[in-house]
């Protein structure tokens, strides 16, 4: 048990520092490419021919590869959770490349991360033994797990649907519920062709059921989803305040349909129970901290004359509201005084 979790351990924390560094270069990249064309937020694809995104994309792939992995020796609720290492590397990356500063209580809120992960390896599960991906399928297809399958399923066609085109641009949680909510899905998904390829490459052949099939269409539909849903959400809000967010309810949506799907807390002791929820209170209050202490990002213009424009225009038409339009948008009154001036000459 305990060699398999330290596996599982050591390439969760690997996963977790390429994860961490891609978030910062992705967004970089994503900022380039929206100075030249549509940002990602507004449905554009221009990220798509920029070299930094991509260099954060193989960063982000070789993270989740080690993730992959760390999935077939440890539980997901093992797995899972250390990812708040992930939100330690990108605020720190974020303070001195993006220029997002780092707070004193951001600080604390790290190491409150730091030591829920480590309540959480402590008190880990022992994952049950699975000898074929049709034991996997089984555990699939219980009444319970399809429920909650179903019900992800709807509630993400909602926010997608519905919400995205009405809140997307303002509400955070859309963007990054449509992640959490289909990366649990991506998950089980992942665990589940895991396993196959670990007892394939053992002798025995798991390529030959469909269920193996079925598990890696499913991956790799919501790994598309999650990829595209995550760029909206880190092109619109603050690298600081997604990282954290979508750790918290990734980590929560994953716990649950873990240990629906897989029964991770049968056989456990109501105190290694209450510890690993003890740890995941704590790595949520990091998250918490360190989001509060960040600042927004600054709105951005692609267009210099943009914001001039109307105001030029509602200057000219409106004399007796000039001071108090001024006053509300904050515009330089020198420069708007010379326009007056040289429009009545």
């Amino acid at each position: 048990m305990y060699s398999s979790n330290l596996k599982g351990f050591i390439l969760a924390m690997v996963s977790s520092a390429f994860i961490g560094s891609s978030f910062i270069i992705k967004k970089k990249g994503l900022r380039r490419a929206g100075v030249n064309g549509p940002r990602a937020s507004v449905g554009g694809y221009g990220y798509l021919l920029e070299p930094l995104w991509w260099i954060g994309m193989i960063t982000m792939i070789v993270g989740e590869i080690a993730n992959f992995v760390a999935y077939i020796y440890a539980p997901a609720v093992l797995v899972t959770p250390l990812g708040a290492l992930s939100i330690i590397v990108s605020a720190v990356l974020a303070h001195f490349m993006l220029k997002e500063k780092l707070q004193k209580m951001g600080t604390l809120g790290c190491l409150l991360c730091i030591v829920g992960s480590t309540v959480i390896v402590l008190h880990a599960p022992e994952e049950e033994s699975l000898s074929s991906v049709e034991q996997i399928w089984e555990l699939a297809i219980q009444p319970a797990f399809l429920l909650y399958t179903a019900a992800a399923v709807a509630i993400t066609l909602v926010l997608v649907l519905h919400c995205a085109p009405r809140c997307g641009q303002t509400n955070i949680m859309v963007y990054i519920g449509i992640c959490s909510i289909i990366g649990s899905l991506t998950v089980m998904s992942i665990k589940a062709i895991g396993i196959a390829i670990e007892l394939t490459l053992e002798g025995t052949n798991q390529l030959k059921y469909f269920q193996t099939w079925i598990f890696a269409m499913v991956a790799i539909t919501c790994i598309i989803t999650q990829l595209n849903y995550l760029n909206m959400a880190l092109d619109t809000f603050n690298t600081a305040v997604v990282s954290p967010i979508y750790y918290a309810l990734f980590t929560s949506f994953t716990i649950l349909a873990s240990a629906i799907m897989f029964k991770d807390y049968s056989g456990q002791s109501a105190s290694s129970i209450a510890s690993e929820l003890c740890g995941f209170i704590t790595v949520l209050s990091g998250t918490a901290i360190l989001h509060s202490t960040r600042e927004p990002d600054p709105p951005i213009i692609t267009d210099l004359y943009t914001p001039i424009s109307p105001r030029v225009s509602w200057y000219i038409q409106g004399n007796g509201e000039l001071w108090k339009q001024k006053d509300e948008d904050g515009s330089p009154p020198t420069f708007i005084t010379i326009l007056r001036q040289d429009y009545f000459k």
